[in-house]
Formats: C-alpha cells, structure tokens, sequence
C-alpha cells in the first residue's frame, strides 16, 4: 500500500489476533511499530517477531482503561520513532456475565464499559496531540458486528461498543481540518486464538452455514482493513463504519 513506509503507527491489544495480526502487517508495509498490550510478554514477543524478520517494532506493557498508561505509549512512540501517524485502538472484552438486560450485573456494564469505550475514548485524548502535530494522520478503532447485531443474549457489550462509533465520528467531524482521519472497523466472526479456544466446532460450522462466503474471518483480513485505512490509499475515508464480516451483516 502506498504511504505506510516510515511511519509510526501504535497497535493497542497487539499481542494477540487481530492486534498481533495487524502490527505485523504494518511491519511488512514498512510502518514502525508500537505494540502494546496488559500482556506486555506479549506485547514484546510480537515485537521480538517482527525485528527477527527485519522489521521495525517495540513491545510494551499497556493497561488501556488507565490514562497514564495510554499517555505512556504514545511518548514511547514518539521516543523510538520522533512522533504518531496512526493509532489502532483494539481493545476489547468484558463478556462473562453480559446477559440480558435485566439479568446483567452493574458490575459487568462497568467493566465492559472501562475496556470497550473507556479505552478508545483515553487512547483518542492521549494520541490526537502527537497525530495533529505531526500534520493529521488516523485513529481507527476496533468495535464488532455485535454493535448492531441485536442480540437476546448479550447487552453491555454491544452497548460499549456502540459508543465506539459516535466517539469516531466526533474525532472524524472535529478534528478533520487538521488532517486527522477516524474510522471504525466492525469484525464479524474472526478465528482468533481466543475464539478457537472457547468456541466449540458446531457453534463455528453455524457460523460458516450463516454467512454468503467459504469462510470465515481471519485476523489477517482485519489487518488489512486497518493497513489500508492508515495508509495513503486510505487519505479519504473518514467517520466510516466498516462491517468486514464475510456479509454476515449487508449494511449501507
């Protein structure tokens, strides 16, 4: 893709799927890269991957719903590689015990809350500075096709994530004279290490049987969607949400 080589792009969640996925992705372009994850051994093993095979990367510890630590990331980036391009922000969990409405502990909400919209909204404060400093660049955030899937089974997580959309479109509407871009990308069922773990063969041969395609998601075409969306090719997609999902969701 045109425009990724050289620049400085921060993959929060990258130890694991679709981060991991991502981070090398933009290491193949040519990006440096900054991983973090609350598994900083993570964190650092994809980084160590990614410097074996000639490319540019470090991997540090990064606790997303804290602004310490969100400030902390961004200044390493700017340590390493003199300042911020694109910031993924790919954070996400809090499910267990996500049921219905009137049955889903408060407890829950807050701890979806904290990771799935609370570490998007501190990851955004602490990287707008560096990305309009530098002349603009992108923020693109992780949600889910679980944002507007309407579930009977789940409803902190979906509300979260929801959330994730207006934050884009605020930074998008906001702060796009000053060259910044943001965008949402929405996976639908991507088989990650997590997902292969927990789901079971007959709830994946449902979700095959369910979508228009062959198969289903892989983390590396989300990493895809994001190489694109912070690189030259992408310069005029801005406040868009992506459902990259096989067509388990057709959306305008």
């Amino acid at each position: 893709m045109r425009g990724l080589s050289g620049k400085v792009v921060i993959v929060a969640g990258g130890g694991r799927g679709i981060g991991a996925a991502t981070a090398r992705r933009l290491a193949d372009e040519g990006a440096h890269v900054v991983i973090g994850d609350l598994m900083g051994d993570w964190a650092r093993e994809v980084a160590d991957d990614i410097v074996a095979k000639g490319g540019k990367a470090v991997g540090v510890d990064l606790d997303g719903t804290n602004a310490e630590s969100q400030a902390a990331i961004v200044a390493k980036a700017v340590e390493s590689y003199g300042g911020l391009d694109a910031y993924h922000s790919n954070l996400a969990g809090g499910t267990e015990g996500d049921v219905d409405a009137l049955n889903c502990p408060v407890e829950v909400l807050d701890k979806s809350f904290a990771i799935n919209t609370k570490s998007h909204f501190l990851a955004t404060q602490a990287a707008l500075p560096k990305l309009i400093e530098r002349g603009g660049g992108a923020m693109i955030y992780t949600s889910s096709g679980a944002a507007s899937g309407g579930a009977a089974w789940q409803v902190a997580y979906p509300m979260t994530k929801n959330a994730i959309h207006a934050l884009a479109r605020h930074v998008a509407s906001k702060y796009g004279k000053e060259g910044v871009r943001a965008n949402v990308i929405c996976p639908g069922l991507v088989l990650t290490e997590a997902v292969k773990q927990h789901l079971t063969d007959e709830y994946v041969e449902r979700g095959l049987k369910a979508i228009p395609h062959t198969r289903l998601g892989d983390p590396a075409d989300i990493a895809a969607s994001v190489a694109f969306l912070a690189s030259d090719d992408g310069a005029w997609v801005n406040g868009q949400v992506w459902h990259v999902n096989g067509g388990a969701q057709m959306r305008d």
